[in-house]
């Protein structure tokens, strides 16, 4: 299994039952919501992982109304149900890009956004969405917890789609920055975690703007 789907179960097994009925990071979500979204984000990329097998246009989600309703009724259900549910879903993904052959890895698919890639993009996809989650539980995994080549990565991925922001993004701990344009410029230091948890738009204490002013707050991302 993935080091980031561990990672996320690991976490999600720390937390308590009745906290997952809770809010967590994501607003207007509780963790039932962030569990059920795991699961359904696998099925999902289970679908793009068919398009990359046979050729055959086979989107992630029929819609945004769709995904959103499937959401929805999936967090309903008991978490018993739905800690099995993470875990099936994420053994049948990985069972279902073992069996792709390297011409498959590179049939062009679409992200839900509608970009264009290949079939070698979906395992960054789900490690995205596991590793940053299992942040969102509030559980045992900070974004200190994360790897750091995997933070750096992050980094470049959101700051290439937050166009028009404004920012440059100094690491401190590594020989790092990212510029993402826009006006008024704003400078941020911070770890490779604190910018990681800042860019995508999570609580944290670990940036600060240069001179140590305030940063401008982001909505959340992912």
């Amino acid at each position: 299994m993935a080091e980031g789907t561990t990672l996320l179960l690991g976490a999600l097994q720390a937390v308590p039952d009745a906290q997952l009925s809770e809010p967590c990071a994501l607003p207007g979500w509780s963790g039932k919501h962030l569990i059920a979204h795991v699961s359904l984000n696998a099925e999902a990329l289970m679908n793009l992982a068919t398009w990359a097998r046979t050729g055959v246009e086979t989107p992630m989600y029929s819609s945004p109304t769709q995904r959103d309703d499937d959401i929805e009724r999936t967090a309903k259900l008991p978490v018993a149900e739905l800690r099995d549910r993470v875990v099936e879903t994420a053994v049948a993904l990985d069972a279902s890009l073992a069996g792709l052959t390297e011409s498959q890895w590179a049939q062009p698919i679409r992200t839900r956004q509608g970009r264009e890639v290949t079939g070698e993009e979906i395992p960054w996809m789900r490690s995205r969405e596991v590793m940053v989650h299992a942040v969102d539980l509030a559980a045992s995994v900070g974004f200190g917890d994360l790897p750091g080549d995997f933070l750096a990565s992050l980094i470049d991925d959101i700051a290439a789609k937050r166009d028009g922001e404004g920012l440059v993004l100094v690491a401190t701990d590594q020989d790092r920055r990212w510029t993402i344009p826009g006006e008024p410029v704003n400078e941020v230091h911070g770890t490779a975690a604190g910018l990681a948890a800042y860019l995508s738009g999570r609580e944290t204490s670990d940036v600060a703007g240069a001179g140590g002013g305030l940063v401008p707050r982001l909505g959340p991302w992912l």
